[in-house]
């Protein structure tokens, strides 16, 4: 039998195989990570157990030269400690960031205190990896815990938590396509925007909302309507006859037909009239694009976004769609929304 054709070597072909598909290729030899590596180094900041890498199917990111332990922590003893976190775990699409220090360092720092950050274009995120991250009071350290350790060439990844790509792009400066937290929010003129202008209850039903939490977070999702929007829609379509039922409303029950009919058609409304505003807001941006040449990659990120929103409005009209379809043909199949507590 020739050398190498056994079991074992097999096995290892096997393994060695599988780690090559996941193994990322060293791109730290790059002007933009050059570039990167300098502007942090000028910042006393230099990490040794990380190198920027491509990796097969997430592109760029970050890869362990030695296995990472689940606990990773950064002394803070400087402001800039934080683009240590930026370099070491954090990630964001932006060709560059604003490092915001604490308002009490910012006034004692030097010009260059609240730089941009370049190229942090280059490392990728996932929503799948739980992190937790928090400023450790005894150790005077930065601390990020994983669920697990990182083995040695893996990529590192970090979650940022099931955000939609409003909070994504405002907190961290990225907008994640295909975000299964995504959706777009109702706000207080839009959700009465459809509604009868002489209802004389409507001020009070305002209120019961309001009272009870249901005026803010409203949305549309991948699947539809929150039951937060319904319920919400569902109260403010009350008939003047049947307003003294608004805790059965809030506790999930179905009123009468009319009602759910004309909640779902005021849905249906409100969400064609999202879908047509972010139309035209794409447009807009698209302009400015052509207009306003210096600020591109701003502008890129912010048709992203729009562009994501279109696509979880167009769900949800065809939900809607199939709702209604549903309701005219059966009104018991639409089921009832869980039930919360109403004081």
């Amino acid at each position: 039998m020739q050398k190498g054709r056994g079991r074992t070597s097999r096995i290892r072909r096997r393994k060695h195989l599988r780690s090559s598909e996941s193994r990322g290729v060293n791109e730290s030899y790059k002007s933009e990570f050059i570039e990167l590596k300098k502007w942090l180094k000028n910042r006393k900041f230099e990490d040794r157990n990380l190198t920027p890498a491509r990796f097969p199917g997430t592109g760029r990111g970050l890869m362990s030269r030695t296995p990472l332990r689940p606990l990773f922590a950064e002394p803070i003893d400087s402001i800039f400690s934080y683009s240590a976190l930026l370099w070491a775990w954090c990630t964001v699409n932006t060709r560059a960031v604003y490092l915001r220090p604490r308002k009490q360092e910012c006034l004692s720092a030097e010009p260059d205190t609240c730089a941009l950050a370049p190229y942090l274009d280059l490392l990728n995120h996932s929503p799948h990896v739980q992190v937790n991250a928090a400023f450790n009071e005894k150790t005077r350290c930065y601390e990020i815990r994983t669920a697990s350790g990182c083995r040695k060439h893996e990529e590192v990844f970090i979650c940022y938590g099931p955000h939609d790509n409003q909070r994504l792009l405002l907190e961290y400066g990225f907008v994640s396509p295909c975000n299964p937290h995504a959706c777009v929010y109702v706000s207080r003129d839009t959700l009465v925007k459809y509604l009868p202008s002489t209802d004389k209850q409507m001020n009070k039903k305002i209120s019961i909302l309001k009272d009870h939490g249901f005026i803010e977070n409203l949305t549309f999702g991948w699947d539809g309507p929150s039951w937060r929007l319904l319920t919400a829609l569902k109260l403010l379509c009350l008939e003047a006859e049947k307003f003294t039922c608004w805790k059965k409303v809030l506790l999930g029950e179905v009123i009468s037909d009319a009602n759910e009919k004309t909640s779902l058609d005021v849905a249906q409304k409100i969400c064609h009239h999202l879908l047509e505003e972010s139309s035209a807001m794409l447009q807009r941006v698209s302009h400015m694009k052509d207009e306003k040449v210096s600020l591109v990659s701003q502008l890129a990120l912010v048709e992203t976004l729009w562009r994501e929103e279109l696509k979880v409005l167009q769900a949800s009209a065809e939900t809607l769609a199939s709702l209604h379809i549903t309701y005219l043909a059966s009104p018991e199949r639409l089921g009832s929304p869980p039930v919360v507590g109403v004081t």
